[in-house]
């Protein structure tokens, strides 16, 4: 009988440690979960953010571009007519 009380005993002791173990992996759990769900919100803004930089870096480049296309017509315009030059013999 005492035997059966210490197998008893023993197995108890088993079961509640495990009960520690199967608690800690769901607090981990649970922690990762939440990391993970912060990582995601963190990534969303990340992404979200680095979209509106590259709108506005492709809006100044349009313009940019624009400017670019102005002075060179305007420089087309301010170089002097070539002149035909004939050699009348």
């Amino acid at each position: 009988m005492q035997a059966l009380k210490t197998i008893v005993a023993k197995q108890e002791a088993n079961i509640a440690q495990q009960d520690r173990k199967i608690q800690e992996q769901e607090a981990t759990i649970t922690e990762l979960k939440s990391t993970v769900a912060q990582q995601q919100k963190e990534s969303r803004s990340t992404a979200a953010h680095q979209q509106n930089e590259i709108k506005a870096l492709a809006a100044t480049v349009k313009e940019q571009a624009a400017q670019i296309q102005k002075v060179s017509a305007q420089v087309e315009l301010s170089k002097p007519a070539r002149r035909t030059v004939l050699n009348n013999p």
